[in-house]
């Protein structure tokens, strides 16, 4: 079948969009998935999630957010990473906002449903790419009616304001700490604590964007070293004072690029 003016002026367009994007962004694939929302018109909905964050707007997010399928998630060494989506107008031009994208952080889990199948509301089933976004984000790249839409996606580097911020919860023995506001690539592949009476100790990976220590480390000052998953490492030192507490947030005034 011969193909129309229209549907030609809407398929370049595409293309001319992912082109330019292409251009100007972080090399790195244009791949498939899909897209829906949640969380409500004003995004309250996509505060706190399975990456640990609390106030998306207090750690760095704000409602630029999406929850991730289980492929894409990846136990949640992806959490703060950053991803370029654009709706797929060549599929469904009457629900894409044709010429926009976004940029989204990961800040959540979208928890699989087995008794769906993957076409019929199973959309975070395994291996399927989805991304769950906060609604305000996804409308920016689509209409409110059309509920899921297919689209376009690439990992980009993250902007931030700020430097890098700890959040130490836990008690006695035990420190869980929160790390958020990361610039670059924004995941976290290693990272360390050091006491002021201490050497370098290894931080775990508890859950999400939270490490754990299990050393006692209260009256002392606090440094971190943290690696992000492209191998850039950033020391801070004296993050911390000796008089820190459990439930606190401490900010630094250096950020990755």
């Amino acid at each position: 079948m011969a193909m129309t003016l229209r549907m030609f002026i809407t398929v370049t367009s595409s293309v001319f969009l992912i082109s330019s994007l292409f251009l100007t962004a972080s090399a790195s694939p244009w791949l498939s998935a899909h897209a829906t929302f949640y969380g409500g018109g004003d995004g309250s909905g996509t505060m706190g999630g399975a990456c640990g964050y609390g106030n998306l707007y207090k750690d760095g997010y704000g409602l630029k957010n999406a929850a991730l399928s289980t492929a894409l998630f990846n136990d949640g060494a992806s959490c703060g990473g950053c991803y370029q989506i654009v709706c797929d107008s060549t599929k469904v031009p009457q629900w894409c906002r044709k010429g926009t994208h976004i940029t989204v952080t990961a800040t959540n889990f979208c928890p699989p449903n087995p008794a769906l199948s993957n076409d019929d509301g199973g959309w975070c089933n395994s291996p399927r790419m989805h991304f769950d976004m906060s609604q305000p984000a996804w409308e920016s790249i689509a209409i409110y009616k059309a509920g899921i839409v297919p689209v376009y996606y690439r990992s980009v580097k993250c902007s931030r304001k700020g430097g890098v911020t700890f959040t130490i919860n836990g008690k006695n023995y035990f420190q869980l700490i929160l790390i958020s506001n990361i610039a670059g690539v924004g995941t976290i592949k290693a990272a360390w604590i050091k006491g002021s009476k201490t050497e370098w100790k290894a931080l775990t990976r508890n859950w999400g964007a939270n490490w754990h220590s299990l050393d006692y480390l209260s009256g002392q000052g606090l440094s971190f070293r943290v690696q992000l998953t492209d191998g850039n490492i950033k020391t801070m030192y004296d993050v911390a004072p000796s008089n820190w507490s459990f439930g606190s947030t401490y900010t630094t005034t250096l950020q990755f690029h």
